[in-house]
């Protein structure tokens, strides 16, 4: 399946924002009071689509593709790199579309930004996103959180690979 990324519309970014997830993946709910963030130009939301035109994910690149812990920590000071985040609709995930999405995204990012190295922080239950980061080239090198939250524990990967 081909990808394309555009600009994030509010069209868009209302859809997002609705997404919900089967447990355990419900962290990665949308949040109807993020619609105008998510259109604020300083986060870089692309959204993303199919060869038919229908919107099947999204990426962000910098700042908001980082988490609260992480930056209490000082994770993402330590080099430069960009920080990739990104999701799929929740039909679509545990489909097989994964390392095609990723690629897209990372390639859009390649040619877009030119950094020298991409990271990404991903939930550590979530393995199969991590199977898919590592096929890709992605490595941990940094565990960190473990705080528990609502009686859910919140580990983080911070995972990195060369551009």
């Amino acid at each position: 399946m081909r990808f394309t990324l555009k600009p994030i519309t509010p069209t868009d970014a209302r859809a997002i924002s609705r997404w919900r997830y089967e447990e355990p993946y419900s962290i990665y709910d949308g949040d109807p009071t993020s619609v105008d963030a998510l259109l604020q130009p300083r986060f870089s939301y692309h959204s993303v689509y199919d060869e038919r035109g229908d919107l099947v994910g999204y990426f962000c690149f910098g700042d908001d593709a980082r988490v609260a812990a992480g930056r209490r920590l000082g994770l993402y000071e330590r080099e430069c790199v960009l920080d990739v985040g990104l999701g799929m609709r929740p039909d679509l995930t545990g489909g097989g579309l994964g390392a095609e999405f990723l690629r897209a995204g990372l390639r859009f990012a390649q040619e877009n930004y030119s950094p020298p190295a991409f990271r990404l922080t991903v939930a550590a239950f979530n393995r199969r996103a991590i199977r898919v980061y590592e096929r890709a080239g992605f490595e941990t090198v940094e565990k960190f959180g473990a705080a528990t939250t609502l009686g859910v524990e919140k580990e983080w990967l911070l995972m990195r690979r060369g551009a």
